[in-house]
């Protein structure tokens, strides 16, 4: 069970993929928020019951008719939110897998009765895959995606890359604004990129915030080639980031989309710790304020800390410099 949100769910679906990897034969039911499913359908030999949050009790009680009469030998709890908690009471299961208890929020506890193992600093896909070390999985030495499209977006992607060329991507939109970073900044990084050769395309979701965003940095004189903001199905933006030379975004779910396809990604983090919710694999390319930020905020380093504690404040975006930004794109597509 994991509903949301899209960074998320491309975690979650590498340790769909190990399960898959190792046992074939295995029976999977994903419980999935309704947007997040656009992303994995496609997914083989898994069934997908859609949990809309947005219908409340109807959601819950849809689960529950969905699942009648079923006993799961196991049920991976992998969101701490209480309303996922609660939701999931109507799924039977032998054993109800759920986090340990420094990861446990919300109650989320009283809902399990096995706890995968304590993973001191690990990165959101490490805790994913923690749930697979609990039902005896064998291990991977590195996750891997296996999101499939249909030909159809397969072949809107190629042909987009045709008609673009050497491209890199700009996913400027978090879902809150706060963790965007400044469109003048964006639009600098943009013609940089267009001064070594490259085109710059925009993208994002449908929602007014990415609209919003897109729009500032490009009446800011950026060399932007194109817009997709809001023009495509999340597959459609799954094969425009994999035909990418590179992405760069703050921390939303197409960074984590692009790691997926093996695009590399430049993270630009403040509020929350790039280790524990950076692009997969690229950690090492993040251009990250967090530590300075919270430390200034709470007086100790971020090994002395909660994991996962968040810096607070709007402003904070803007300690990321331009120049600390150019560098890692002259080092990437160099």
């Amino acid at each position: 069970m994991r509903l949301s949100a899209i960074g998320d769910v491309c975690h979650a679906a590498a340790m769909v993929n190990r399960i898959q990897r190792h046992w074939p034969d295995a029976e999977i039911t994903w419980v999935i928020g309704k947007v997040e499913y656009q992303l994995v359908k496609l997914i083989p030999n898994v069934r997908f019951i859609i949990f809309d949050k947005s219908q409340g009790k109807v959601a819950v009680e849809t689960l529950q008719q969905a699942v009648k009469g079923e006993v799961f030998d196991a049920l991976l709890m992998m969101q701490v939110a209480l309303r996922a908690n609660l939701a999931s009471r109507v799924i039977k299961a032998r054993k109800r897998i759920g986090f340990d208890w420094g990861r446990s929020k919300e109650l989320h506890w009283l809902f399990a009765n096995k706890r995968i193992e304590a993973h001191k600093h690990a990165h959101v896909l490490d805790g994913f895959m923690d749930f697979a070390d609990a039902l005896g999985v064998p291990q991977v030495e590195a996750p891997s995606w296996h999101i499939p499209v249909s030909q159809e977006d397969e072949n809107w992607g190629n042909t987009k890359a045709a008609e673009l060329g050497d491209y890199v991507v700009i996913a400027p939109a978090a879902s809150k604004a706060e963790r965007n970073w400044l469109p003048e900044r964006y639009a600098s990084i943009a013609n940089h990129i267009h001064a070594k050769g490259k085109k710059v395309v925009l993208c994002g979701g449908p929602g007014e915030l990415d609209k919003k965003t897109s729009q500032a940095i490009i009446t800011q004189s950026a060399e932007i080639f194109a817009d997709f903001t809001g023009q495509t199905s999340l597959h459609q933006l799954l094969m425009l980031l994999k035909h990418a030379q590179l992405v760069i975004a703050p921390d939303t779910g197409p960074a984590h989309m692009a790691t997926t396809v093996g695009t590399p990604v430049i993270g630009l983090y403040a509020h929350s710790n790039p280790r524990r919710t950076g692009p997969y694999n690229n950690i090492e390319q993040t251009v990250s304020v967090y530590d300075s930020c919270i430390r200034e905020q709470k007086g100790k380093p971020w090994e002395a800390l909660p994991w996962g504690a968040r810096a607070k404040g709007k402003h904070l975006m803007e300690k990321i410099s331009f120049q600390a930004v150019a560098q890692k794109v002259d080092e990437t597509l160099n």
